[in-house]
């Protein structure tokens, strides 16, 4: 139980706040996963897909940006490694 209102408000706030975010995390795995299971042909189109969604998420703060770029970077890795086989 909280002490103030205020204290209050912030565990709602918080507690919002973690669900949109994690809500968030998992769409990035989903799109990342996709990008990597799909059919050559749309590969390009979902990994602009992914890369866009991980910008909006480092930019909205729900991701640091250096694991925005580690994500991106592994993700052209695995894609480019697909491609060449």
């Amino acid at each position: 139980m909280t002490h103030s209102k205020q204290a209050a408000k912030r565990v709602r706030t918080a507690n919002l706040r973690r669900l949109k975010n994690r809500s968030v995390r998992t769409g990035i795995k989903s799109k990342i996963k996709n990008a990597v299971a799909a059919e050559p042909a749309k590969r390009a189109e979902l990994l602009v897909e992914s890369v866009s969604t991980i910008d909006k998420a480092a930019k909205a703060g729900v991701i640091h940006k250096n694991t925005a770029a580690r994500r991106k970077s592994r993700l052209q890795k695995a894609l480019n490694k697909l491609a060449a086989k």
